[in-house]
């Protein structure tokens, strides 16, 4: 009898606890336990009171998403994310993963409206009785949960974060009325999604299509019971039950959704026999996301497109906006990266000039296609890292403008000379004038100063003190031609040149063509800066420049990105605004010279395809020899090189060094950078049709045609004298055979009419009858002429030496 006075009391003792609790919990006041209780109804209306003063309004903040950046073929360039998750809809999810999900977080989810009361009624009582805490949360309970966790985080409330996921009544009282509130505004199915899309999986997977993904490498919608199960067991504690990092654990609790949903009825005995014999090694393909520039396969590409991207406001107002849309938006990028050239000028690049050399030798290239812009390729003789830089290791893109993740930049010596080209045939020049330049070369500089410097320093732009220059290919004085000046980079025909146009007026050239520092300042109006290249330049400024010249003068912006969506919707590009910056004739003359100079130049040794495809192209070196360049095209492709001392101050010498398993005695533009551009150059262009320049017009191209002296039968004293004075450049060619006495001219190539100030070739007499076969015209292999010590103040003391080669 005792016994069921006890079993008695027990029950009523209970059934007080409940009440009472169910009282606190507001379950009264919403109508989902009882109907009203008349013997304790002031105690009911204080907890309704309680509940009803509760806030009902539940709203969620736009879940971050995984975006993706993509080269032009669609390769997966790198993932960026706040998070990795890409949210799918429920149809696009398996059912079957649906179920598991059910099955064991809340399988009376389609029949109650949003508090599952038999489970909270268990939990309750056991909490009471034990003194232990036991979950009763609905699905819908755990999604409001983990909704108020995600916002608070999003916000940077650690505080909040912390109080939405407190152990405590008042929490649990608001979390019940939310999860009211969202049944009346929500399906089934709608809620269901939200979870999905929401809960973590571990191993830093948020929502189902992300853990698809990194632990099986399909989609959700491709997912198999096991799998499915799998996935499902993880949401209770993803930390300790992941398969990459707690395998035995994560099979353990697969196999408890397994067997839940066989007790459910939801799979037959068949199904949850087969699923719990597969091992784990059968369904998992583990793939790592990109989110990380070190994880992806092209870094440095990587490195680019987000800081592209925050120049972009298309993607927002402010830097923190794209930000907050690149790694929370969910968006896809799509790329000018052309994979396969971008591999093409990474094996050359590195073929070349090996990474880790022990010579500390930096090398980078940079690709462009001329009249888009577009951004085909770039690389380094380097791997990416984002600590502490070490030989052949370095997070800094030498090829790009330091605002993309680039350096502060390289002199660029020679390569300058094709703009003072570009405006001496915008001023009437033409392919076959001369300037007067002053000598120099070997151990003689030529000197110029402030005072003989048209407009002077400030007006004209000139060197800003006494400027100490010389050639690396001897040059005695005098008349030269252009061409001739182009091919052998006299350093002082191209000065002589700018003193004549006016300095100021070729530095005006430069930035037309879009030519900057890499710092993005300007080109500054010192005159070894822009005549010989002494200011620091990337890779990326002079190939965009030169790009111009390949595109009959139309001058294009860095484009790197060509698609930009979100989910279903495109996010809106403005179209590429290419300008005409330069006449198209003159950007042809031009053309020329930087053709002769690959047939008789610099460029002899490396013409593209044995010399069957036309192309354009000039070496630069900086005075010290620390840095040098190669920058070319054709109609389809420009291509800058540089290879030098990327070290901080660029102060060492490249002198002696041994690079791969080659000797450099001296570093020019011609020995390293020009066979990684014709590399390059040639494999990138390999199957593509060879289109040839366009023509100038003949008044550019030959100029206004003037008689030649007949100087037959002078001395060559003689000779050069009246051909100079008559307006032409003139040099002895060779012999002919002849019935002049021999020694004295035999005649000229050309002859009759010539333009004025084009080259003229002597003959000499040999003596005999007939002509011998005119021999090929002098070229120079090094790299051209050289610049000059740099000294630009009174004392003599270089501050920004200028470019030779």
């Amino acid at each position: 009898m005792s016994s069921r006075t006890t079993s008695i009391g027990g029950v009523i003792s209970l059934l007080g606890a409940f009440l009472a609790s169910a009282l606190v919990l507001g379950l009264l006041a919403a109508g989902l336990v009882m109907p009203a209780v008349g013997a304790t109804g002031a105690l009911a209306r204080s907890g309704v009171d309680v509940f009803n003063e509760l806030p009902s309004e539940f709203t969620t903040d736009p879940l971050a998403q995984t975006s993706r950046i993509l080269a032009a073929d669609g390769t997966v360039i790198a993932t960026p994310q706040e998070q990795n998750r890409t949210i799918v809809p429920l149809n696009k999810i398996a059912p079957i993963m649906r179920e598991a999900q059910i099955a064991i977080e809340d399988h009376r989810f389609y029949d109650h409206g949003g508090i599952d009361i038999q489970g909270t009624m268990r939990a309750i009582i056991s909490n009471l009785r034990n003194g232990s805490s036991v979950g009763a949360s609905s699905l819908t309970q755990q999604y409001v949960k983990i909704s108020l966790q995600y916002s608070a985080l999003s916000a940077g409330d650690k505080e909040a974060a912390a109080e939405a996921i407190k152990k405590d009544y008042m929490r649990k009282l608001k979390e019940l009325k939310y999860a009211i509130t969202l049944e009346k505004k929500l399906t089934k199915d709608q809620i269901l999604e939200g979870y999905l899309n929401l809960v973590y999986y571990g191993d830093r997977a948020y929502g189902v299509e992300a853990a698809a993904q990194h632990y099986f490498s399909v989609h959700a919608d491709k997912l198999s019971l096991s799998q499915a199960a799998l996935l499902a067991g993880l949401t209770q504690n993803p930390g300790t039950t992941d398969p990459v990092n707690n395998p035995q654990k994560a099979v353990a609790r697969r196999n408890v959704v397994l067997d839940r949903m066989h007790e459910l009825g939801r799979i037959t005995d068949k199904q949850w026999q087969a699923a719990k014999k597969r091992t784990l090694k059968q369904d998992m393909r583990v793939q790592q996301p990109k989110s990380t520039c070190l994880a992806s396969p092209y870094p440095y590409w990587c490195d680019f497109i987000i800081n592209y991207a925050m120049t972009m406001p298309q993607l927002g107002k402010t830097v923190e906006e794209r930000r907050r849309k690149l790694y929370r938006g969910g968006i896809t990028i799509t790329t000018t990266l052309d994979p396969r050239i971008q591999k093409i000028a990474q094996r050359e690049v590195t073929k070349n000039v090996p990474i880790g050399d022990k010579s500390e030798v930096g090398a980078a290239a940079y690709v462009t296609e001329p009249g888009t812009g577009k951004v085909l390729a770039f690389a380094q003789n380097t791997e990416y890292t984002v600590g502490k830089q070490s030989l052949g290791k370095t997070g800094v893109n030498w090829a790009l403008d330091k605002k993309y993740g680039g350096s502060s930049g390289f002199q660029f010596g020679s390569t300058a000379k094709a703009f003072a080209l570009v405006t001496a045939m915008e001023s009437g020049m033409n392919t076959k004038s001369s300037v007067t330049a002053k000598a120099a070369g070997g151990n003689s500089q030529a000197t110029y100063t402030p005072d003989e410097w048209p407009g002077g320093i400030k007006k004209g732009c000139g060197p800003g003190g006494t400027w100490k220059v010389y050639n690396d290919s001897p040059f005695g004085g005098g008349k030269i031609s252009l061409m001739q000046a182009t091919a052998k980079s006299t350093n002082t025909a191209f000065i002589a040149l700018a003193e004549q146009l006016g300095g100021c007026k070729v530095r005006d050239t430069v930035m037309r063509l879009g030519l900057h520092r890499a710092d993005g300042g300007e080109i500054p109006p010192y005159a070894p800066a822009y005549i010989l290249g002494a200011t620091e330049v990337s890779p990326q400024g002079v190939a965009q420049a030169y790009g111009t010249l390949a595109s009959d003068g139309k001058k294009c912006p860095v484009v790197a990105v060509t698609k930009i969506t979100q989910g279903s919707r495109n996010i809106a590009l403005p179209a590429t605004k290419c300008e005409q910056v330069v006449d198209p004739d003159a950007v042809r003359a031009t053309d020329k010279f930087l053709e002769y100079n690959m047939t008789h130049g610099s460029g002899i040794l490396n013409q593209l395809d044995d010399g069957k495809r036309e192309s354009a192209g000039k070496t630069g070196t900086a005075n010290a020899n620390n840095e040098s360049w190669f920058v070319g095209y054709t109609p389809q492709l420009a291509t800058a090189v540089w290879v030098g001392t990327p070290d901080d101050g660029n102060k060492r010498v490249m002198k002696n060094l041994r690079i791969g398993d080659r000797f450099v005695d001296v570093m020019h533009g011609a020995k390293i950078a020009a066979p990684i551009w014709k590399g390059i150059m040639n494999k990138a262009l390999d199957g593509e049709p060879e289109i040839k320049f366009k023509e100038p017009s003949d008044k550019l191209l030959k100029g206004d045609e003037v008689d030649v002296p007949s100087v037959t039968g002078m001395s060559v004293s003689d000779a050069m004298a009246t051909l100079q004075a008559a307006g032409f450049s003139a040099g002895v060619g060779g012999t002919m055979s002849s019935s002049v006495p021999n020694g004295l001219v035999a005649g000229t190539s050309p002859y009759g009419r010539a333009p004025s100030g084009s080259f003229v070739t002597i003959y000499t007499s040999r003596g005999g009858s007939g002509r011998q076969q005119q021999p090929a015209p002098q070229t120079t292999q090094d790299g051209g002429g050289g610049g000059g010590t740099g000294d630009t103040k009174p004392n003599g003391k270089p501050t920004k030496p200028p470019g030779r080669g």
